[in-house]
Parts: structure tokens; sequence; C-alpha cells
């Protein structure tokens, strides 16, 4: 995985990433030290073979970073949980995917 440069645009509740002049990003809410990740949008223009991946684990390091739980409601966000069970403990207690 090649490092990418995460920002947290908390104002519009967004994590996000450049890749050539595209921004891709992951919605979210938070509420009790908890993050929900609502929406994943990957622009049709970038086509790096596993960027979805690559960007969905270093925003779930970011959150793990700050000692949040994660709140997969994004159907591919949860997926991807589901084959990566390495970030299971990062779901709250009672969150089962």
């Amino acid at each position: 995985m090649t490092t990418m440069e995460i920002t947290d645009n908390s104002f519009l509740r967004q994590f996000e990433t450049r890749v050539n002049g595209h921004l891709a990003k992951i919605e979210y809410s938070s509420q009790e030290r908890k993050v929900f990740l609502t929406k994943l949008v990957i622009p049709e223009e970038i086509t790096q073979e596993g960027f979805k991946e690559d960007f969905i684990k270093a925003v779930l390091n970011e959150i793990q970073e700050n000692n949040l739980r994660v709140v997969p409601t994004s159907p591919q966000i949860a997926g991807f949980l589901r084959k990566n069970r390495q970030y299971k403990e990062m779901l709250p207690v009672g969150i089962r995917i």
C-alpha cells in the first residue's frame, strides 16, 4: 500500500484524498466516540487497482489512531470489514457485520 494522505474535513464530515486532481471521499457522522461511515465516493477517473481497499484501510487507520469505534453503514465498507477481520476490534460492542 502506498502512503495516502487522508484529510478529515470535519466541516463537510468526510475523509478525503486527492488522486490526480480527483477527490475520493468517505462521508461520515460521529456520535459518542463512534464514527458512522455512511458513503464511499470514488470518481470513475480513479482507476488504480486496489485504490478502494487502500483508501478504506487508510481511513480506518486514521480512525484507529484517534481511539474511536467505527460503524460501517455503507455496504461497500461493511463488505470490506467482513473480508478484513483485523479491523473487527474497531466495531462497538454489540455490532456484528
